[in-house]
């Protein structure tokens, strides 16, 4: 049961995906306002990124900007100064003119009330004069400058006032009930038209508005209708949106663009849906506008400053523009000059004349250039978000590191291109940092967790080979931890054996402490032999030792690397055995021997305990020829398999060909005599000897016999040669049953 917990509460690549996936997923549907943030820088670069868009055409900027202000006079400007604008742009031949002013005050350059003041002091004085009360009434009227700016609105009939209203509550404690009926009477004419009010809405679904800073009553009668201009900034000040919907005394109210666009329109209808949750829809003509629930549209702008053409007002004034640039066009006025700029932030700009804006929000409407953000959206910014943090959780732990941070890089990059065209071709704003931050996430979490795991199962490595490999040969294995598995591989390896000779009898002739420091000096001398070739020591058994070649790092020379193992034994134990002659102590002599072939090869064992070995038919005749050693009185036996791999640069000399212990198919042996440069020393012995050994196989026992006396006039001691010999006048006295195959059968290990 424990381990079955383990398992489920184990921590996994897969499971470190799932995890982060689900936080994402909460944080959107949630919306934290720190990713919301970044999502909306996102936006502002694809929009700069996407670059200028040309307008319609149907809407140009009349400015009070620097040239206007040195021309005609320090803003405010008089009325009629205004007035003469109107008449001109009627001239003109404008459609709509739109201002982006609010006119909630008298003119302050009026002199109406001097006048005023002067018709109550004749009155006082009792002069009677009817010429006089009429240059006072004429003067009168000629001062009452918003009435002349009325008169010419009223005459022009395509002009639009803009007003603003005010949200908060603090701001309107001071405003009496009266005066905001008579703001509410005001701005009347921007009302919604139709109403299609399916349920209550939410109190909290939409704008509210306390009261309205209106124009002059004279000058809201005489123009055609209103709309506000009322902003509402992101939460890092940028302009996103344009709130095309504010709730007020139980009315809604359409903002400066919608109204300028009715007179465009030449009057369509202005319809609204309301459910319960908010705005369900807007339509003007047959033009559905998207909102959000709020009644906001997201603006799509064209580009930076001055994407609409901006005309200077004293231009206008004064007629030095061609009439054509505002025949049938929406003109609206606004001020971009410092000093009484209407500055704004938007994705282009953090200086943008706000009265552009408003062109942008009517170009948008007119050629349902909108962009689209909605249910649907969000619901492919989920699905995106899933499956490219799945595709980056499954790819990654399959990968190499370099591999998996080129993959990860091509999707990322791959996502926030595609993103990208689709934003610029389509005007689809879908999601861009939760899945990006997701993906990247989730490969850090991999990364990290497959960095810590790795720790762990080098230490694992460290703590299971130590003893038995190289620090050069643990480095090596550190790079790819997964040949740690529980499991075998079938591979090509060389395995050794060696075995002291007669260790039993010598053993009791020792005390317990002499026998173990013979022993460890011994074994000591022979691992540093392994590990001086990079093998790997499999195990002691107690005086026998087992290595491996080949495993765990690939070694292409492994049979080359056993030999020569073997041969640097030799060498070792000569040194000893000089060494222990001078202490007087027990001279040991060993039988080493090495076989080449197919081994099954990895961690054996348990989940809790294993060991890193090797098995199979080719290890068994290894340590079969381990101990054919005592037979033929050698020292060092491989197989033919190890021969046919070192034969160029060892020198051997074959011994037999035996069927070993449990093995039906013989096998030729070779006894390891050294390097093949130093092959001149047992070159005329090796030659007699194995020319004996052939007249031994073909059953011509006498001409063997000869062949290997002559051997031994060389090498009077090779116990494999007395070994031949006797076995030659034993067959000549008793000769084979059937056919002589020259194959000897063991029949001990």
């Amino acid at each position: 049961m424990n381990e079955r917990l383990k398992k489920i509460f184990s921590i996994t690549p897969l499971k470190i995906t799932i995890i982060i996936i689900f936080i994402a997923l909460i944080l959107f549907f949630f919306d934290a306002r720190f990713l919301r943030f970044m999502e909306l820088k996102a936006l502002d670069l694809r929009m700069v990124s996407r670059g200028k868009i040309q307008s319609g055409g149907e809407v140009v900027i009349a400015t009070i900007d620097e040239k206007s202000l040195s021309e005609l006079g320090r803003w405010p400007w008089p009325r009629t100064t205004l007035a003469r604008l109107v008449d001109r742009l009627k001239q003109n031949g404008a459609k709509v003119v739109g201002f982006d002013i609010v006119f909630a005050e008298p003119d302050e350059n009026s002199s109406i009330k001097a006048i005023e003041e002067l018709s109550k002091e004749v009155k006082k004085s009792g002069i009677q004069d009817k010429r006089l009360y009429g240059l006072i009434s004429r003067k009168k009227s000629a001062a009452d400058t918003d009435a002349i700016l009325a008169r010419s609105i009223a005459r022009a009939k395509n002009v639009t006032l803009g007003y603003f209203f005010h949200l908060n509550a603090r701001d309107v404690a001071h405003i009496s009930e009266k005066d905001i009926a008579v703001s509410a009477e005001n701005v009347a004419n921007s009302r919604y038209q139709m109403i299609r009010e399916k349920a209550k809405p939410d109190e909290y679904a939409l704008v509210h508005a306390y009261a309205a800073a209106s124009n002059l009553k004279s000058l809201s009668n005489a123009a055609e209708n209103s709309g506000y201009f009322n902003a509402f900034p992101d939460t890092d000040g940028t302009i996103r949106w344009s709130p095309l919907v504010i709730k007020y005394q139980d009315n809604y109210y359409a903002p400066l663009s919608l109204s300028l666009l009715l007179q465009y329109l030449d009057w369509p209808m202005l319809s609204l849906s309301v459910a319960e949750f908010g705005i369900e829809g807007l339509r003007i003509g047959d033009i559905e506008i998207p909102t959000d629930e709020t009644g906001r549209m997201l603006i799509n702008y064209l580009g930076p400053a001055k994407t609409f053409p901006h005309y200077s007002i004293s231009d206008i004034i004064k007629g030095r523009l061609n009439p054509e640039n505002f025949k049938d066009k929406i003109v609206i006025v606004g001020a971009t000059a410092t000093g009484i700029y209407d500055l704004r932030v938007t994705p282009f700009s953090t200086v943008y004349p706000g009265v552009e804006i408003h062109a942008t929000v009517i170009d948008n409407i007119l050629h349902e250039n909108f962009l689209q953000r909605s249910a649907w959206t969000s619901f492919i910014d989920v699905c995106a978000l899933i499956i490219f943090g799945l595709v980056i959780g499954i790819a990654i732990p399959r990968l190499k590191a370099v591999q998996g941070i080129l993959l990860s890089f091509f999707i990322v990059a791959f996502f926030v291109a595609a993103n990208t065209f689709i934003f610029a071709h389509f005007n689809i704003w879908l999601n861009l940092i939760y899945p990006v931050l997701t993906m990247i996430v989730i490969y850090l979490g991999i990364t990290v967790h497959r960095y810590i795991t790795e720790e762990r199962e080098k230490k694992k490595i460290k703590g299971a080979f130590q003893f038995y490999l190289t620090a050069s040969v643990i480095n090596e294995m550190l790079k790819d931890p997964t040949k740690l598995k529980l499991g075998g591989d079938k591979k090509d390896l060389s395995v050794l054996f060696s075995d002291i000779r007669g260790f039993t009898s010598i053993s009791e002739k020792l005390t317990p402490e002499e026998l173990v420091h013979l022993l460890n000096e011994y074994l000591t001398a022979m691992t540093n032999v392994v590990f001086k070739y990079d093998g790997l020591l499999d195990k002691y058994m107690g005086d026998a030792i087992m290595a491996v070649f080949g495993a765990p790092l690939d070694q292409p020379d492994h049979p080359l690397r056993a030999c020569r193992t073997a041969l640097g034994m030799m060498e070792e134990l000569k040194i000893l055995q000089k060494k222990w002659g001078e202490e007087d102590r027990p001279i040991l002599n060993i039988g080493v021997g090495v076989n080449t072939g197919d081994m099954v090869v990895g961690n054996m064992g348990s989940e809790m305990r294993f060991d890193y070995t090797v098995m199979g038919d080719s290890v068994n005749l290894g340590s079969r020829l381990e101990g054919i050693n005592k037979e033929y009185g050698t020292n060092i036996v491989i197989s033919e398999y190890t021969h046919e791999a070192v034969k160029d640069v060892l020198f051997c000399r074959e011994l037999d060909s035996v069927r070993v212990k449990g093995k039906k198919l013989p096998v030729r042996i070779f006894e390891l005599m050294g390097e093949k440069k130093d092959a001149e020393k047992w070159g005329n012995f090796v030659s007699l000897f194995e020319d004996g050994l052939l007249k031994y196989r073909q059953g011509l026992w006498d001409e063997a016999i000869e062949c290997f006396q002559k051997a031994l006039e060389i090498k009077p001691y090779d116990p494999s040669t007395h070994l031949y010999i006797e076995r030659c006048q034993t067959l000549k006295e008793n000769p084979p049953e059937g056919q002589w195959d020259g194959v000897f059968t063991m029949t001990r290990k």
